[in-house]
């Protein structure tokens, strides 16, 4: 294993081990004497996340054989040709279960939506676009070539908030052709000093090949300032509003 891994490796865990504990869990059984027996039961929560989140299923017995056939410098009980088969297996296997994973999603995003849309208080664009107006400005509308200051939250359906700049206490400048098309169309529709909450479909987002923070195929939801429109300067700021060419900036 890389060192560089060894050390990333904490920081990728701690996520993992939070969102874990957020709810009422079976305590561990594990008894963790030394410093080898945590690092060994850290690198088991990584490996066992990743497997978890690929939706993989493992027979543990083979996998602990594998593992310490390999530590023990073992021949290992398949053949290279053999190995070569089961990873098509397992290819197969992740594809069908990315397709179920897909089509439960898209099915999940069409009933909000569906129901999203029959808000009163929602407009839903010939595009798909939907949108609530918090608060209507009274200030002029960017066109597409313009730089906005905007304000911002971005999460799932499902609550997860993947981007915010409320969270960074400070707004991000964006050019508005440069975006996602689900903003590019809002930005254009919205005044000076409005405030809106985007319902945007994944057509209108980052499709079926998301991003890192968004999954494929996901519908965003955005609470958004439009706060002034600047004269034409280097955009900065957020990342997930983002769309193909323009700037990459980090997820916070």
């Amino acid at each position: 294993m890389r060192t560089s891994l060894m050390f990333a490796m904490p920081v990728v865990l701690l996520s993992a081990v939070v969102s874990a504990q957020d709810g009422a869990k079976e305590k561990s059984p594990a008894v963790l004497e030394n410093d080898t027996a945590k690092i060994s039961y850290m690198i088991g929560l990584k490996f066992g996340s990743d497997v978890k989140g690929a939706g993989l299923e493992l027979d543990m017995a083979a996998f602990g054989a594998a593992v310490d056939d390999m530590l023990k410098d073992r021949e290992p009980a398949l053949t290279q040709e053999q190995m070569a088969e089961v990873q098509n297996v397992l290819r197969e296997r992740m594809a069908a279960k990315q397709k179920e994973l897909q089509e439960k999603s898209d099915a999940e995003a069409a009933a909000f939506l569906s129901a999203n849309g029959a808000r009163p208080e929602v407009k839903t664009t010939a595009s798909g676009l939907q949108y609530e107006a918090l608060t209507e400005g009274t200030g002029p509308m960017p066109k597409e070539t313009d730089t906005v200051s905007v304000h911002y939250k971005g999460s799932l359906l499902d609550g997860t908030v993947f981007d915010s700049s409320y969270d960074r206490g400070e707004p991000a400048n964006f050019k508005v052709n440069g975006l996602i098309p689900g903003w590019v169309e809002a930005l254009q529709l919205m005044k000076v000093g409005s405030k809106w909450k985007l319902f945007i479909p994944s057509e209108l987002g980052y499709g079926d090949g998301g991003t890192r923070g968004i999954p494929p195929g996901a519908t965003l939801v955005f609470e958004m300032e439009l706060l002034e429109i600047k004269a034409s300067e280097q955009p900065a700021g957020g990342d997930n509003a983002q769309g193909g060419d323009s700037q990459t900036i980090t997820i916070q």
